[in-house]
């Protein structure tokens, strides 16, 4: 299973996450299928951002109606783990969408998951857009 997703997106992830070393970012994939065309980064909303994360729920619905609208199509979300890994945490596996696509940051690397809806998460290979 693969994700596809521009250099630039992924660049514009890992420095988000660089540049809150003490609070999870976070923000929502848009594209088509498995191919992410923009990112939306979001303010975190969570009680204890230093260990979860929420999408602001505006930023939610501003993307489902763009997305009726005739835009792109909400695919997954991305955050980060400042103080771990890239693996998604039992609090990812317990939020996830089925059918989503996540990116996690974490450790200074970039890994991408898809949510099977049994709470579970496949690895995703990352394939750079802008490398065809």
């Amino acid at each position: 299973m693969e994700l596809r997703i521009s250099r630039a997106a992924l660049d514009e992830i890992l420095s988000a996450a660089s540049a809150a070393p003490d609070a999870e970012i976070c923000g929502l994939l848009l594209g088509r299928g498995a191919t992410v065309t923009a990112l939306r980064p979001c303010a975190n909303v969570a009680a204890d951002p230093r260990d979860s994360f929420e999408v602001d729920p505006a930023a939610l619905i501003a993307a489902h109606r763009a997305a009726r609208a005739g835009g792109p199509a909400l695919v997954g979300h991305y955050h980060s783990h400042p103080s771990g890994s890239a693996d998604p945490s039992a609090r990812d596996a317990a939020a996830a969408a089925p059918g989503s696509y996540w990116i996690i940051a974490g450790g200074g690397e970039l890994r991408a998951w898809y949510a099977d809806g049994r709470g579970r998460f496949q690895a995703v290979t990352i394939v750079p857009a802008d490398n065809r």
